[in-house]
């Protein structure tokens, strides 16, 4: 079976688009998103994006994001801009576009120049239930103590769609070895029922930031959408950033720009660039077992 996909990349955070408005999710999904997701053994990437019917009325489409190793992600900021510019490049030609997602609700996204789309990520919250960490208190958890990777941290938890857990450093952010051994206890902490997106954040100015990322269930990446808004938004409840002021985000791909407003609704503005598009025929996967 040959498959028509579209490879896009918002700050280095790389997707695979499917286009599915017309036929619905496929039945094979995550495991598909498993096999296309394998770097040096298929197309690669951080994840599948399927777009879908809408959901609600006056819907433009609905994403549903599947990660590397083929759970369903609740929301992506990278990811849902990417979707808007795909549907804007294929004949849904408006500068203001309505995306549903199963779990996150709807997102609208504005177009802002020639591959730049604002994203209206909705309301953040540091609730221990809404991050998935009601063990740790009901919140707002900002700077708890916890333990993980053999060192103990001062976490800050926070959900935008989904949960993460933002950590502030002095120095910078770990990388290499340090970021999977840290990112990866953090992210399986029994304290995090469902596990957790990390962020290991340094400021380097009231108005920006910089952050390492360790994706739940995609491990190390280039960015996170989320994840800046998240980081932008613990630095404001901390004390470290304002309200109402564009916050850059610098990560390994690229710089993002996140607004935390006074409602604590967040913007988040990005590029979102297609990368190439290709054809790949399916055949059965003959990756050695437990190569992801």
């Amino acid at each position: 079976m040959e498959l028509n996909f579209t490879k896009m990349q918002g700050a280095g955070n790389d997707y695979l688009y499917l286009d599915c408005r017309r036929t619905g999710l496929p039945p094979d999904a995550a495991a598909l998103a498993v096999q296309l997701s394998r770097r040096h053994y298929s197309v690669g990437a951080d994840g599948v994006i399927y777009l879908c019917p809408p959901l609600l009325a006056y819907g433009d489409a609905t994403m549903r994001m599947f990660n590397a190793d083929g759970s369903e992600g609740a929301m992506c900021g990278n990811g849902v801009r990417c979707a808007a510019e795909f549907l804007y490049t294929h004949g849904v030609r408006r500068d203001c576009l309505r995306i549903d997602t199963p779990r996150a609700g709807r997102r609208i996204l504005r177009r802002v120049g020639a591959g730049l789309w604002q994203a209206e990520m909705g309301r953040f919250t540091a609730a221990g239930d809404a991050v998935g960490a009601q063990t740790l208190g009901r919140g707002p958890l900002l700077e708890q103590p916890l333990c993980a990777g053999g060192r103990s941290w001062r976490v800050s938890c926070v959900a935008v769609g989904n949960p993460h857990c933002v950590i502030f450093t002095r120095e910078a952010p770990p990388a290499g070895e340090a970021l999977a051994r840290y990112g990866r206890a953090l992210e399986h902490h029994p304290a995090f029922t469902g596990g957790i997106n990390v962020e290991f954040v340094q400021q380097l100015s009231p108005l920006a930031l910089t952050a390492s990322v360790w994706e739940r269930g995609s491990g190390a990446t280039l960015a996170c959408g989320t994840g800046a808004c998240a980081a932008a938004a613990a630095a404001v409840l901390t004390g470290r950033c304002p309200r109402g002021a564009p916050i850059l985000v610098q990560m390994p791909g690229g710089t993002l720009e996140v607004q935390v407003c006074r409602d604590d609704t967040v913007l988040l503005t990005g590029d979102a660039v297609t990368v190439f598009c290709g054809t790949v025929r399916l055949e059965p996967c003959k990756v050695p077992p437990g190569v992801v």
